[in-house]
């Protein structure tokens, strides 16, 4: 059967039009001329009995219907230069796998391993993109997903499954300066120092501390930092302590930059998991790879 498709030229011109929403830019970008691209997209409104864009004092603008073409037009187009590219490196060999992922846990734990999945699996390419919620797959390129959250969390994620990979267990840690001489504190010590905050963990503070037995009236005190790999960063520099699972601050612990505070590790409510699509038919280069963190999660 004839797929229902426009040509790749005519979508290739659509899609550079809307993005400036000018045919002379378009063109420009194209190496094409301005006629040209006029031309393709009068086809494609041809094709698809529906005006993309309208005529203003100034040029073209996009209608309603052009704009929400427009975004998933070039979500797909991007998706075949994507698969182009993986396709033209492997030479039809191996494969690629598209990771959504937390950042920190990407940067601090994953990538520093994953040049033993590459000598194991040299013909697999892992391509890592940020990603903190819960998203739709069919919407996405995405193979699977490295999230931090609950278990009921990711059971609420619809057309999914996941495995649990790490636990996320939390440890105060600072510039060894903060605490010099002493090499670790008391809980009630720790209480009075700068709590930097991890504004994804609001209550961190007051659950560790609490779970101590300290003061926990300053617990939501302290300037906020986004991501883990912030907190590492400003608790390196002396701003104060900060709550850190373990695991991403393996480098700053061996180099001296941090230490623990006080070693007392509170294990919270979040985990690391792997979330893919429920699919019958996996891709068996999704499958090695989930076998190979299972591996490194198991000897963490």
């Amino acid at each position: 059967m004839r797929r229902k498709i426009p040509s790749t030229q005519a979508l290739i011109c659509f899609e550079a039009a809307a993005r400036h929403e000018s045919y002379t830019r378009a063109a420009q970008e194209l190496a094409l001329t301005q006629s040209a691209v006029s031309r393709q997209i009068t086809a494609l409104e041809a094709f698809l009995g529906m005006a993309l864009f309208r005529r203003t004092r100034h040029g073209v603008a996009l209608t309603p219907a052009g704009a929400d073409y427009a975004r998933q037009i070039a979500r797909q187009l991007d998706t075949m230069e994507r698969d182009t590219l993986d396709a033209m490196a492997r030479q039809g060999q191996g494969g690629a796998l598209q990771l959504a992922a937390v950042p920190t846990f990407a940067t601090r734990w994953l990538i520093p391993r994953l040049p033993g999945f590459a000598a194991t699996h040299p013909d697999i390419t892992v391509h890592i993109e940020t990603r903190t919620r819960p998203f739709l797959f069919t919407d996405t390129p995405f193979d699977a997903a490295l999230y931090a959250g609950t278990h009921e969390q990711t059971a609420n994620w619809a057309g999914t499954r996941s495995i649990a990979l790490l636990p996320e267990e939390v440890v105060p840690v600072c510039s060894p300066a903060l605490i010099a001489p002493r090499r670790q504190i008391a809980p009630a010590e720790v209480a009075r120092l700068p709590l930097l905050q991890q504004s994804t963990r609001p209550d961190g503070w007051r659950q560790w501390l609490e779970a101590q037995g300290a003061d926990a009236s300053r617990a939501h005190s302290g300037p906020r930092y986004e991501l883990f790999s912030m907190l590492a960063t400003a608790a390196g520099h002396g701003l104060g302590c900060a709550l850190m699972p373990r695991m991403l601050i393996e480098a700053e612990l061996a180099r001296g930059e941090l230490v623990i505070a006080c070693d007392r590790p509170l294990r919270g409510e979040r985990s690391y998991f792997l979330v893919a699509p429920a699919l019958q038919d996996e891709r068996p280069a999704l499958g090695l790879f989930r076998q190979w963190l299972v591996a490194q999660a198991g000897a963490a």
